[in-house]
């Protein structure tokens, strides 16, 4: 299923897309790890610039041994254009109906020194292809066989000057994106905010779904987003960060904010708290 389909504009109930970090190895128990009770594990890209398990072979995992919805990220760092419309039509083969494109975090000069990036193209002009795809074309202009019929997401970094961030988004939207990402917020304002950007630059309402990411913290947890003083302290003299985040979510449904992407705890060495994020939705059962 599109998760389009599963959002708040086509359900009228809030949607749940929940990040999931492939391993470090090829074992198959990961797939374990991804019995989470949203509507979609959105499976990450080599988060951390690390050796992981393909995202979209590790989708398809979970789609088929746990019955759940999973999308997969492709960066355009890594791939030229053969390569990723090639791995796009590997994914629909596998049943797979669900995008999110993003460019991937640059490499360090260390990196550099053992790797390159690709870079053959920008998220927009990826994200552009798709749609291409989803016509039935590739990148020669050459005809498939048969279409591909892909539900794109794109990314939106609300710590960013918001007009240009907005500018983006709005060439994304009109390069074939369906849904955005947004990285977390901790002010619900911050969607007010960025939604009057974009219609300022774009002269149109921002009219289609937007997940707007929420955090689950933990002491000595990886931030990569800037947290205000205020939930530092609670952290600090130990409220759970799963009762923070409720509270958050509260405050976003106030604002109308339904679609959310949750990002779960992220620990040094890159290991993920799964159960605070089913914690968390188990608390926010009432959705």
């Amino acid at each position: 299923m599109k998760i389009t389909e599963k959002s708040y504009q086509a359900s009228g109930r809030s949607c749940f897309i929940c990040d999931f970090s492939p391993a470090r190895s090829g074992d198959p128990g990961q797939v374990d790890q991804a019995d989470i009770e949203a509507e979609m594990l959105a499976v990450a890209y080599n988060p951390g610039r690390a050796v992981r398990a393909n995202s979209a072979m590790l989708a398809a995992a979970i789609k088929s041994r746990l019955g759940k919805e999973a999308s997969f990220t492709l960066a355009t760092r890594d791939m030229n254009k053969l390569a990723a419309e090639s791995q796009l039509l590997g994914a629909q083969l596998l049943g797979l109906e669900n995008v999110i494109v993003v460019s991937g975090d640059p490499f360090s000069e260390r990196d550099m020194g053992r790797t390159k990036e690709v870079g053959d193209q920008l998220p927009t002009q990826l994200i552009a292809a798709i749609a291409s795809l989803n016509r039935g074309l590739d990148f020669r202009e050459s005809q498939l066989r048969a279409a591909t019929d892909f539900c794109i997401g794109a990314t939106v970094d609300l710590g960013r000057m918001l007009e240009p961030e907005a500018a983006l988004a709005h060439r994304k939207v009109q390069a074939g994106a369906h849904f955005l990402i947004t990285q977390p917020i901790f002010d619900p304002g911050q969607a007010a905010s960025f939604e009057q950007a974009y219609e300022a630059v774009s002269g149109e309402t921002l009219n289609l779904p937007i997940f707007y990411g929420l955090q689950v913290l933990e002491q000595d947890g990886v931030l990569f987003s800037t947290v205000p003083d205020a939930v530092r302290e609670e952290l600090a003299q130990g409220t759970p960060g799963v009762q923070i985040a409720l509270e958050l979510y509260r405050r976003f449904l106030d604002a109308g904010l339904h679609d959310i992407y949750l990002v779960p705890p992220i620990r040094r060495g890159g290991a993920r708290g799964y159960n605070a994020a089913r914690e968390f939705l188990s608390g926010a059962g009432g959705r």
